[in-house]
């Protein structure tokens, strides 16, 4: 049944088909589970310098994903002086490298690092979430267009510590307050509350409301309002449509985003999202500020925790008198644990 190939100095092992029983069938596995189409699952080993480059990346992530897992897990326990951690640990480690070429620029490649230790109490109502940036501080231009931007473009918010407490308002609608502060000497203090609900309005449309207010120390307070709409579409796409308005205290003004995409997986591993949106404020009176368009291309290179992207994309800034900026971002990112999601 077993026969060593002869592909490589240390022996490799090719199982015949016909001995695999009928449940362990490519077929009957989970898309993780292999990182190629079902009839390249039988094909032989081939060396290569790529091979060995992500053999040391999968090494790393098997070494210091649970490291990370682990981590989420023991301050859960200590906190709520107990010896079992609760479920539901969100605390992710995300590491990436991107790179971004504009008209006339060459591309410059810019480390990424984002993470979260999220840590659920012995009364699974209260939290201790650690971030390291705060999304009430990101202009709503830059938060709705993440993908297409690099760590130099974006505003540096650090790290935010806060202790949140979930409850549920009625049945239907789930409630969150925070309380923290951001990590840094002096420390500044803030409080937000968030409010969300979903629901069915057909056998088809879907809709999600949430509503956030906040308050910085130095900041000033805000509040921001989202609302979505999605529905399947023909061919195997999925439309989304969203509409977002904040208003600034400190600079007495509204912000607002209206965005419409696609998104179709086109087999285990790729998934195609074009979105064009259109941005706007209220000072010095309602205008547009920037029209843009984006095609993510992200492509799930090994497992569920390493992903590549290709993101085109085209915007018209009122600071530049609506003039063409074409953009392209090339990253690749890896996840240490955590559930967020990633497609």
């Amino acid at each position: 049944m077993l026969a060593p190939t002869a592909k490589s100095a240390e022996p490799v092992f090719k199982v015949e088909a016909a001995s695999i029983p009928e449940r362990l069938a490519p077929s009957r596995l989970s898309p993780s589970f292999y990182d190629f189409d079902p009839d390249e699952y039988w094909a032989e080993p081939e060396d290569s310098w790529w091979l060995n480059a992500s053999d040391w990346v999968i090494r790393q992530e098997r070494a210091h994903g649970v490291t990370v897992q682990a981590m989420g897990s023991w301050a859960d326990r200590t906190l709520a002086g107990t010896d079992h951690a609760l479920p539901n640990n969100e605390s992710y480690l995300r590491l990436g490298v991107a790179a971004e070429s504009e008209y006339s620029n060459p591309a410059q490649f810019d480390p990424e690092v984002r993470f979260r230790l999220d840590v659920p109490t012995a009364e699974e109502k209260l939290r201790l979430v650690v971030e390291s940036e705060s999304e009430e501080l990101i202009p709503l231009a830059e938060r709705e267009r993440d993908r297409t931007l690099t760590d130099q473009d974006r505003t540096e918010t650090e790290t935010t510590g806060a202790l949140r407490y979930l409850t549920q308002v009625g049945d239907a609608i789930n409630l969150s307050t925070d309380v923290g502060g951001r990590l840094r000497l002096p420390p500044e203090v803030f409080w937000r509350t968030t409010a969300s609900k979903g629901w069915k309005v057909d056998q088809n449309w879907r809709v999600n409301l949430r509503q956030r207010i906040y308050y910085y120390h130095t900041e000033g307070w805000g509040a921001r309002t989202w609302m979505g709409w999605d529905r399947p579409a023909a061919d195997g796409w999925h439309f989304f449509a969203s509409s977002e308005l904040e208003w600034l205290h400190d600079e007495r003004k509204f912000e607002a985003a209206q965005i419409f995409s696609l998104r179709k997986r086109l087999n285990n591993r790729s998934v195609l999202t074009p979105r064009i949106g259109v941005l706007g404020e209220s000072q010095p009176g309602w205008r547009t500020t920037s029209y843009f368009a984006d095609f993510t291309w992200r492509y799930r290179m090994y497992s569920n925790w390493l992903y590549g992207e290709v993101v085109p994309a085209l915007e018209f800034p009122r600071d530049y008198r609506f003039k063409d900026r074409a953009s392209l971002v090339l990253r690749i990112e890896m996840y240490f644990s955590g559930t967020i999601y990633r497609d």
